[in-house]
């Protein structure tokens, strides 16, 4: 773990997103050396699935030894944002640095983006961003602090990244290019770079898109803390870049990360965006499994499934079945299956002592899953992990 030095003492932290997750491990992480913390975020009420509001926020944040300003804030809403910065300004005096953190997901291809979930990964994501740093600039310029960061990805225009979810690509990738446009604009005033982790980090967001045991895989999210700690300390010139956690951290002389793993010793799951290493992510994700598509060798002929290996497959799990399984996991699965000995399956978790079967459900399915026959029998058997079938895509899910 990276020590605080205290250079962060006194001085004005916005965070968009702060309430929870990354926005608030940096947060504290600054807190602990004295500074103020504009948490910039919506959530005023405890939500059902994800812990954490702005006020809850505010109590750790000064329980640790910083001070905190709660604001509600859509990074959507203009004048919210502007409210805020007015309310930091007059509190604390000024704003020395910006954390555009909040940020909307959606893994879905083209066909499968609703316009409204365009709209919101573009409004949060994107222009969230730019508003929040325009908002931020005339303060910032005033700082001998200075910096500006984005929780956004490098520039890879691979298009593995954009062939499964364009939309979510594109809205990620325009807080990268205020980065990359506002960094030279800004130069020599202001430090202007953005971060991204290179694994998996483990937040709310992470388990609903992972499922359970996918924390297995990740990081904490003080890994993304410590780093962003680390681009604060830099000065001004320090800009332009875009940054990945674990390397700068390497740079500052940490060298083991296990304390950064959620179960160290296992298997962690690359993030997105990154086949800078194509060899190292190759060989991590073949380890389970998965063939990642961005590997550029010739496609090599997938073995064909023994006759009757779904049908099989879906017996083991009838004969797996019981009122514990089906109270525990209260749902209905279809699985679109294509190739060989392919079809529609479901299994229903739902019914008294569950069933499998052939065609469709009695009752409407609460998720669809599609994949290849191949895909499907090397994942029930242990060799393909559901993450890294989704994450490479493999496995499409419509729930």
């Amino acid at each position: 773990m990276l020590p605080n030095t205290g250079r962060l003492a006194g001085c004005t932290v916005f965070i968009t997103g702060a309430s929870r997750g990354i926005g608030k491990a940096i947060a504290l992480k600054a807190a602990k050396d004295g500074a103020n913390i504009v948490i910039a975020a919506k959530t005023t009420h405890p939500h059902p699935k994800l812990p954490g509001t702005i006020y809850t926020a505010a109590e750790e944040i000064e329980a640790v030894g910083g001070k905190a300003l709660p604001c509600i804030v859509d990074v959507r809403d203009e004048q919210q944002i502007s409210d805020a910065v007015e309310k930091a300004v007059e509190k604390f005096g000024g704003i020395d640095i910006l954390v555009n953190n909040a940020s909307a997901i959606s893994l879905t291809n083209t066909l499968e983006t609703p316009t409204k979930r365009m709209d919101l990964m573009m409004s949060v994501n994107t222009r969230g961003t730019y508003l929040a740093s325009k908002a931020c600039i005339p303060y910032l310029k005033k700082s001998k602090v200075a910096h500006i960061l984005n929780l956004s990805p490098p520039l890879n225009l691979n298009p593995i990244w954009f062939k499964q979810h364009c939309a979510y690509t594109i809205a990620k990738y325009g807080m990268s290019m205020c980065v990359l446009g506002m960094a030279e604009e800004f130069k020599g005033e202001i430090a202007v770079n953005a971060l991204w982790p290179k694994t998996a980090i483990h937040t709310a967001a992470m388990d609903m898109l992972g499922g359970s045991g996918i924390e297995s895989q990740c990081r904490k999210v003080d890994i993304i803390a410590d780093a962003a700690y680390a681009i604060f300390k830099k000065p001004k010139s320090f800009t332009g870049n875009f940054v990945i956690d674990e390397n700068i951290l390497k740079e500052e002389g940490i060298k083991n990360f296990d304390a950064y793993a959620i179960k160290p010793g296992h298997t962690l799951l690359p993030d997105f965006f990154l086949d800078e290493y194509p060899e190292p992510i190759t060989k991590k994700m073949e380890s389970t499994g998965a063939v990642p598509e961005f590997k550029e060798e010739k496609p090599q002929p997938q073995p064909k499934p023994h006759l009757g290996a779904v049908e099989e497959t879906f017996r083991i799990v009838k004969d797996s079945l019981s009122d514990d399984v089906v109270k525990a996991t209260q749902g209905i699965y279809l699985f679109e299956l294509s190739g060989e000995d392919g079809g529609t399956w479901f299994l229903d978790l739902k019914s008294k002592g569950g069933n499998v079967g052939y065609g469709e459900p009695s009752n409407r399915a609460d998720v669809v899953m599609s994949m290849s026959t191949d895909d499907f029998v090397k994942m029930f058997s242990g060799k393909l992990k559901p993450t890294m079938a989704f994450m490479s895509g493999k496995l499409k899910i419509k729930a």
